[in-house]
């Protein structure tokens, strides 16, 4: 096989190890090229050891390059992962420390307490569109895959305006489902489903198990056996109070990070206050640590893998497939494996009614050698399409807009709709002490009123 991968960010080792081990995994991509890009030497230099370390105990031929120079990994590139995150999580905190100080708390705020705050979709969005712009230069034909967020901003902006790139989103949200079917019982191999939406907003609408109807299965477990869940399940859980009570509510179940702090802890009324938090058993401040804490976790469970070469990179990440769906993409685009996979794509056939043709979903599609073609859902309850135009589109186009247009008060009508905001002035002291931010200069010049 002589497909060519170029992972940008690659300097992630836990993301880089988890393709590299679905590779090996995946027969039909033996002897592909991987060319892992990152501007951080010393983190590219040991994500590369470890795969090559991985490769090699796998018994699989894999040609895995390195280069700090991105126009070079995508010289004959057929797939172009992106996965940067420009400055990492320490931006995030920045940010969110001084969003706590004008009156913002995580809880509905999506674009100010959450990982897509505005001053982190602006760099991400720049850097979307530059390696774009690198791959219509040096290999047109190449299929972009966003994987690092803002993935629904990302696609939207894209899509509209570079309409002939091959372009995907992609997300592991959806995967949720397979923790509503552990909960209540069920092998999650042998369920079926729908859970059209949006990137973090996605919601399941036809749940079956062995070809019969689950929902029954799902309301008998909240029933009988939820609360004894609640007692011992952590805080935000997808099968928590707040996931039930939004289920009771639209008659769909939210899945992912519909509700969690990953997507922004939607809805607001379920965090206005500590003591409606606690009645919900949420609390995102502590889930987002738990988060950090993670990861902290992973990258030294890498240094020491790394820095112990008679140690099995394989006997800490054993041979299990990840879940995600890069791999799966890529075998069957390339090797005409045709699959049904969940990708975020422009809603050009309206594959979720009620949703502008032009804005991005998440939706099923078919893939193979032709490419993807998506398919339509039965869509969602009129009060879930009237928040996604709410809560998700609305916010969405104006950050473009603002974006493309480098307009300040856009900007500020953008932080205006957040439901923490309580004044213009408080949103202007918001935006104007984040983009005084040293690493946020050109930001600030590209907002200069």
């Amino acid at each position: 096989m002589s497909t060519k991968i170029a992972i940008i960010g690659a300097g992630s080792a836990v993301f880089s190890l988890n393709l590299i081990r679905d590779l090996c995994l995946t027969p039909n991509l033996a002897g592909s090229t991987v060319s892992m890009v990152d501007i951080d030497e010393s983190r590219l230099n040991a994500a590369h050891d470890l795969c090559v370390r991985y490769a090699d105990e796998a018994g699989i031929k894999l040609i895995l390059e390195k280069t700090t120079d991105r126009r070079k990994a995508l010289k004959g590139a057929d797939f172009v992962i992106n996965a940067a995150l420009v400055g990492g999580h320490q931006r995030l905190k920045d940010g969110w420390k001084i969003g706590r100080k004008h009156g913002y708390r995580f809880g509905g705020s999506l674009h100010v307490m959450h990982d897509e705050g505005f001053w982190i979709n602006y760099a991400q969005l720049k850097l979307m569109e530059e390696i774009l712009l690198d791959i219509l230069d040096i290999c047109p034909n190449a299929w972009y895959m966003l994987v690092a967020n803002p993935v629904m901003a990302g696609v939207t902006y894209l899509s509209r305006k570079y309409p002939q790139v091959k372009l995907a989103g992609f997300c592991h949200g959806y995967n949720g489902v397979r923790h509503v079917a552990k909960v209540i019982g069920l092998d999650p191999d042998e369920i079926t489903f729908e859970l059209p939406g949006v990137n973090h907003f996605l919601w399941l609408t036809e749940f079956r198990y062995r070809g019969r109807d689950a929902f029954p299965l799902l309301d008998q477990w909240i029933k009988e056996k939820s609360e004894e869940y609640f007692r011992t399940c952590g805080t935000c859980d997808g099968m928590g109070p707040k996931a039930i009570d939004l289920y009771k509510t639209f008659g769909a179940f939210p899945i992912g990070d519909t509700g969690n702090p990953g997507g922004g802890a939607w809805p607001f009324w379920h965090h206005v206050n500590e003591e409606i938090q606690r009645r919900f058993q949420e609390d995102p401040e502590e889930w987002y640590e738990g988060y950090f804490r993670h990861c902290a976790k992973e990258v030294e469970q890498i240094k020491e893998v790394a820095n112990d070469r008679s140690r099995k990179v394989m006997e800490v990440f054993p041979p299990q497939h990840s879940h995600e769906t890069m791999v799966s993409f890529i075998e069957s685009i390339a090797c005409d494996v045709p699959r049904v996979l969940i990708l975020n794509i422009q809603n050009d056939a309206e594959y979720v009614p009620g949703i502008p043709r032009d804005f991005q979903v998440e939706v099923p599609c078919y893939v193979s050698a032709i490419g993807i073609e998506g398919i339509r859902t039965k869509g969602l309850p009129k009060p879930l399409i009237s928040y996604i135009l709410r809560d998700r589109v609305a916010p969405v186009e104006m950050e473009l807009y603002a974006f493309e247009n480098r307009s300040y008060e856009h900007l500020v009508q953008l932080v205006l709709m957040d439901p923490w905001t309580r004044s213009r002035e408080q949103a202007e002291a918001l935006i104007e002490e984040i983009m005084s931010l040293p690493y946020l200069a050109d930001m600030k010049e590209h907002y200069r009123k």
